[in-house]
Formats: C-alpha cells, sequence, structure tokens
C-alpha cells in the first residue's frame, strides 16, 4: 500500500466511524467529518497533509502525491 492509498483510507475511515457516532452517539461527531474535509481540502491546495507524515514515520512507502 503506497501513502496516497493509506491517507485515503485512514480519512474514509475516519468519515464513516464519525457517521455511525454521530448517529449512534451525538451528532457533535459531525464536527470530526468536517474536520477530515477541510483538512483534505487543504492538502490538495498545498501538499501537505498530517495524516501523511504519519504514515511516512510508520514507514508507509511514498506514493505520487505525498512524498
Amino acid at each position: 500500500m503506497t501513502l496516497d492509498r493509506a491517507v485515503l483510507v485512514f480519512a474514509g475511515t475516519m468519515t464513516l466511524a464519525s457517521l455511525a457516532l454521530a448517529h449512534f452517539v451525538s451528532p457533535w461527531w459531525l464536527l470530526l467529518t468536517a474536520f477530515v474535509g477541510v483538512n483534505l481540502i487543504q492538502a490538495g491546495f498545498t501538499g501537505f497533509c498530517p495524516a501523511a507524515l504519519a504514515f511516512k514515520r510508520l514507514g508507509v512507502k511514498p506514493g505520487c502525491a505525498f512524498r
């Protein structure tokens, strides 16, 4: 798995988890969904992604988008 795919899988997992938590626990969990979306937009414009840095430190091989 490349860094790009790991970031996308992580973002999707966080989005689905926050939607489930918003449905079953509290609607305030939708703020996590908003945070993930804003972070994806900012990463698209700047190329900087904190999750990519974390995965890189864990040894995930780089992909095309995040190096």
